[in-house]
């Protein structure tokens, strides 16, 4: 088989089900964020995340110069969370942070108040694949519910239910 071109790439990433992060951060023009199509656990000790954020990414300077991001796992019913971060709203910056309750924790990064999961992270390494940076963090504090998440399978948001 050849190797996919971005179409078929991005058609393959939508066949799998996968959780809806927003990552976001504070930095001194206030917040920024994105919804996030890769983070991940990359170990247990010392506990740490990746994420990936494309190098045209208008938020990635503001995880990189406030050297902490916070990772919140949108719950069921945060449909339009997930839309404003994807881009698909117009809305940039500190704008998009309208939408919903935002709290802060250990970091000062933005945490969306109803996460299933949020994970507050210091930026303790990044490393340049092509296009994008990947962005480990040393989880500093967390926070969980017992709402129902949020996934994407095929395009469209649908709630897990266990």
């Amino acid at each position: 088989m050849a190797e996919p071109d971005v179409k078929t790439f991005w058609r393959l990433m939508g066949a799998r089900p996968v959780s809806v992060p927003v990552v976001a951060a504070r930095g001194s023009d206030g917040p920024a964020g994105l919804l996030a199509l890769s983070a991940t656990h990359v170990a247990a000790a010392p506990p740490s995340m990746l994420v990936c954020v494309g190098q045209s990414t208008s938020a990635l300077q503001t995880i990189k110069s406030s050297g902490a991001f916070a990772i919140s796992y949108l719950p069921e019913g945060a449909e339009e969370t997930a839309e404003i971060f994807g881009g698909r709203r117009g809305l940039s910056g500190a704008d998009r942070f309208a939408e919903g309750e935002w709290i802060t924790m250990t970091t000062g990064a933005p945490v969306f108040a109803k996460a299933v999961l949020a994970l507050d992270c210091r930026v303790s390494a990044i490393f340049i694949h092509e296009g994008t940076e990947l962005i480990i963090g040393r989880i500093e504090d967390h926070a969980t519910s017992e709402r129902t998440p949020l996934a994407t399978l095929g395009g469209r948001y649908r709630g897990i239910t266990l």
